[in-house]
């Protein structure tokens, strides 16, 4: 595809690939933890190498044929290299604040949202919040919502997003890679007001309390996403399942399920150390799935 983000962006090495839709036409993806463009996989520490660590990035495409590729066309920077968006301290000391990492994305309320995980220690994935930040100018720059907090042990720290028409869905675990997911919903005009948003229990919608909120089905769930497909009336959850070491899918009538057993999408004997799986909003025009799947030994996203 001739990206090349390292030379125009400084992004050598980097993982997740959030994507979702700003406009039609237009998509962002947010980045986790990104390096430069002397970024080099290591085979005897895989993961993060490099210098220029920024916690996070934004890129930017305008490619609508996802069948050669998906070509990349800009990037939210400072003037000189995808900037940070959402601040993290870098204290590597498990300590403090070491990283802020994106877990989902999405346009609502004529804005982009992304909610974040703000790591205190890997080990662990020991989380001191999770919050959200804030771009009203179609991803160039965002700005803290500071009415958004989850704390560190809640079932909302790490989320997928999906806009239907006006209601926002929230599907959520607790940070890491073990736990069962949990569902909220919103009006999007209420995003950024945390008592509105309403949690399912079994039964119901239940307002403003996140504590009743059940797991929607037992199993180990990491990096997720989820969107409806018109063409099948099915809802689609993808997330990465660690005792199968594989990317798993499920589907559904109704984004509070209940959802299908799971299906394997990717394995990882064939595909070495993945993680992360996030739809492309283009997988809504047919029948083809298209996400954005990391590895972690090179420390790359790779389109599915």
């Amino acid at each position: 595809v001739g990206n090349r983000t390292d030379l125009k962006y400084n992004v050598g090495g980097t993982d997740l690939g959030i994507v979702w839709e700003i406009e039609p036409g237009r998509y962002g993806l947010f980045f986790g933890d990104t390096y430069g463009a002397d970024f080099k996989p290591n085979f005897a520490a895989p993961g993060p190498n490099g210098g220029s660590w920024r916690c996070n990035v934004v890129l930017f495409s305008e490619d609508t044929d996802l069948s050669n590729g998906l070509r990349i066309d800009d990037a939210a920077t400072d003037g000189k290299q995808a900037k940070e968006i959402c601040f993290g301290a870098k204290n590597t000391s498990g300590t403090g604040d070491w990283t802020s990492i994106p877990t989902a994305v999405v346009h609502a309320n004529g804005a982009e949202y992304v909610h974040y995980m703000n790591i205190k220690a890997w080990n662990g994935w020991v989380t001191n919040y999770s919050g959200m930040y804030k771009s009203t100018d179609k991803g160039m720059n965002w700005e803290r919502v500071g009415t958004v907090n989850f704390a560190g042990e809640s079932n909302f720290g790490q989320a997928g997003y999906y806009n239907d028409n006006g209601t926002v869905y929230m599907i959520a675990t607790k940070t890491g890679r073990s736990d069962t997911p949990h569902i909220a919903r919103f009006r999007e005009s209420d995003i950024e007001d945390p008592a509105k948003y309403e949690y399912w229990n079994g039964i119901g919608w239940i307002k403003g309390r996140e504590d009743l909120a059940v797991p929607m089905f037992k199993d180990e769930t990491g990096e997720l996403s989820f969107s409806y497909m018109p063409e099948l009336g099915k809802w689609i959850l993808l997330y990465f399942n660690g005792p199968r070491y594989e990317i798993s899918m499920r589907s559904a009538d109704r984004p509070e399920g209940p959802w299908s057993d799971p299906v394997q999408v990717a394995s990882g004997w064939q595909w070495a150390q993945l993680y992360g799986s996030f739809i492309h909003p283009l997988s809504k025009n047919g029948t083809t799935l298209y996400f954005i799947m990391s590895m972690w030994l090179p420390y790359n996203t790779y389109l599915m």
